[in-house]
């Protein structure tokens, strides 16, 4: 019961602060954002996991699915860890583990390139959302 009452929780937590990402314009080209988004959190002395190819993903699994809409010409989200923030706002909370790891992305529609991040609840994790905002705020200005 004291599980299903956290996942509960957790869930009603989550919608209070289900907003519109943060989305900041990039003057570039999509690899310029994408290099620009690797160094910036490479800078920050954090490891970028993986690199996940969301664009590509829905191009090739569109017609799949009975949809023939282009929603990006290119979109990739850099997944990655902070070992210090990370157990700043699990010691906290533990159940911050919820929203590890980060992540980044660069997407590029018929509007241009955009780099973004998920906005994140008030409290804790603001850390971690001024830590997404400085990498974008880096990377836009690169």
């Amino acid at each position: 019961m004291k599980h299903l009452l956290a996942a509960i929780s957790l869930g009603l937590a989550t919608a209070a602060y289900a907003e519109s990402p943060v989305a900041i314009p990039f003057d570039g080209s999509f690899d310029d954002a994408a290099f620009a988004v690797e160094s910036a959190i490479v800078g920050q002395g954090l490891v970028i996991d993986y690199v996940s190819h969301v664009g590509e993903m829905l191009a090739r699994t569109g017609a799949d699915v009975g949809s023939d809409k282009m929603l990006f010409k290119e979109a990739d989200i850099f997944i990655f860890c902070s070992a210090l923030v990370s157990r700043e706002v699990m010691e906290a909370d533990p159940m911050n583990l919820a929203h590890c790891p980060y992540g980044i992305f660069v997407a590029e529609d018929a509007d241009g390139v955009v780099i973004g991040y998920r906005r994140y609840p008030e409290g804790e994790m603001q850390k971690v959302q001024n830590l997404l905002a400085k990498i974008v705020a880096e990377a836009v200005e690169e």
